[in-house]
């Protein structure tokens, strides 16, 4: 009897433990359900945020652009303003054209220069060698930001070679520049495969390769140097400098489209500068940083142009003002992003005197230079590029570019590597650009189709290259008064 009610309750016990089994079974495949749910969700959220984090960054980056290029009105206005009326019309088809022109050639070859590569091709430091029509590419937005800066490169020449310059001469410029020329310079610093990239791993020069973070020497430099080259090489225009060498003001007709220029290029910088960071998610701080930078440099430019003008000519000069904001804008450009924002200040305090300066110089040469392109983005583009080697700062750096320990400006603990690398940078850049368009100039001078004729100069390019004035105010007689 004993063993029986043993048994028994030994079998109890086992029906209790099954039970506590399968109750166990269910909860714990009840919460590994639980657990693959929360890990798709999961896993569906990442994706969710991948996307919208690549759309914030495509569409910062289209927002950039577009404020690029409308750059290309401030040009316009800037342009329009600075010369005589007569040739109005001839300096802003020029500048529609550039974007045109500049469209079409970038698309054509200039990108695949500048960035072209195919998997499983061998690279190239010197050039790029594929999308050419943008064949086998999808970077849509990055493709429209890169041309809006071939634009504002090509743009700053037509400057330098106002009121005299043959139309279908400045035509073949804008495509060679846009196609070829600039392009090449894009590769050297700004694609991961260049010789003086800072964006790549291993092998930088001098181990740190050349920093322009928007173009200082890579868009400014290219177009002033372009620009030099021309206005040396077309001549000046008829009566700038007397038989006794003095030089003749030939002011522009308009200061009202001037100021207007100025600001939209001011405005259009924003583009230029925090959108080439290139992304906006988690690169909030250096964005706003290089905003701020921009700012203070072109406010001490235009300072700085007043108060040089005041005290050596004792006028309020409004054009310098403009002039030296713009200066400030370039000279800050390769460095926006890892200098301290009070050296901007200072940066554009210098790029005033520069700008000053090196139209002084152009002068003395004899080199006219209407709107003074060579001096504001050839010259200042090469101090913005020689200032980060001095200025920039470690911990900037190490934020904006990989690998850059032993890479900051001399005057914050670098060794000169970095100085060195700048340097090498702007001579590279002045060689290139100045020896292939001091040789396009002179072939089109030797084939007569670089200048327009003295008759034409004289009457003004409106009148006998497109169609008249670009100002028809005609005379109207008073109205009879009645008696």
């Amino acid at each position: 009897e004993d063993l029986c009610q043993f048994l028994s309750g030994l079998t109890a016990t086992d029906a209790e433990l099954t039970l506590n089994d399968t109750a166990l079974n269910v909860t714990v495949t009840s919460n590994l359900a639980a657990v693959t749910s929360n890990l798709a969700a999961v896993t569906s959220n990442a994706g969710d945020i991948a996307t919208i984090t690549g759309s914030s960054d495509n569409q910062f980056l289209l927002s950039s652009a577009y404020l690029v290029f409308f750059m290309q009105a401030g040009f316009a206005m800037l342009c329009a303003g600075s010369v005589r009326s007569k040739n109005t019309k001839n300096i802003l088809i020029k500048n529609v054209l550039d974007a045109c022109v500049g469209a079409i050639a970038f698309f054509i070859f200039g990108y695949g220069f500048a960035y072209g590569t195919k998997e499983g091709k061998s690279t190239n430091e010197f050039i790029g060698n594929w999308n050419f029509g943008l064949q086998d590419f999808t970077d849509w937005a990055g493709f429209l930001f890169q041309w809006a800066f071939s634009a504002a490169a090509a743009t700053i020449v037509s400057g330098s070679v106002a009121e005299r310059t043959a139309f279908q001469a400045y035509l073949g410029y804008s495509f060679f520049l846009t196609a070829f020329v600039y392009p090449v310079v894009v590769h050297w610093v700004w694609d991961g495969n260049g010789w003086l990239t800072a964006f790549k791993d291993n092998d930088k020069l001098f181990d740190c390769g050349m920093y322009d973070f928007a173009g200082s020497g890579v868009v400014h430099m290219t177009g002033g140097v372009a620009g030099l080259m021309g206005a040396m090489i077309v001549g000046p225009r008829t009566g700038r400098f007397g038989p006794d060498g003095r030089v003749v003001a030939m002011p522009g007709h308009n200061a009202s489209l001037v100021v207007l220029g100025t600001f939209i290029l001011w405005v259009g910088w924003y583009g230029f500068n925090p959108g080439s960071q290139l992304a906006i998610i988690g690169s909030e701080a250096v964005v706003a940083r290089t905003a701020v930078s921009t700012t203070l440099s072109a406010a001490a430019g235009g300072v700085t142009a007043m108060a040089i003008n005041y005290g050596l000519y004792h006028v309020w000069d409004l054009i310098a003002v403009c002039n030296g904001v713009l200066a400030g804008l370039v000279g800050i450009t390769a460095g926006c992003s890892v200098t301290e924002p009070w050296t901007a200040i200072v940066c554009g305090f210098i790029s005033a005197w520069v700008i000053h300066g090196a139209g002084k110089l152009l002068l003395k040469l004899k080199i006219d230079d209407p709107l003074e392109a060579a001096p504001m983005h050839g010259a200042c583009g090469a101090f913005g590029v020689f200032w980060v080697g001095l200025m920039a700062k470690k911990e900037y750096v190490a934020e904006v570019y990989s690998g850059a320990e032993k890479c900051a400006g001399v005057f914050y603990g670098g060794d000169g590597s970095l100085l060195g690398a700048q340097v090498v940078g702007v001579i590279c850049i002045f060689l290139w650009v100045g020896g292939l368009l001091g040789l396009f100039f002179l072939a089109l001078k030797k084939m007569n189709m670089l200048r327009t004729s003295p008759e034409e100069e004289q009457l003004g390019l409106d009148e006998s290259k497109h169609g008249g004035s670009a100002y028809n105010m005609e005379l109207v007689a008073p109205m009879p008064t009645e008696m």
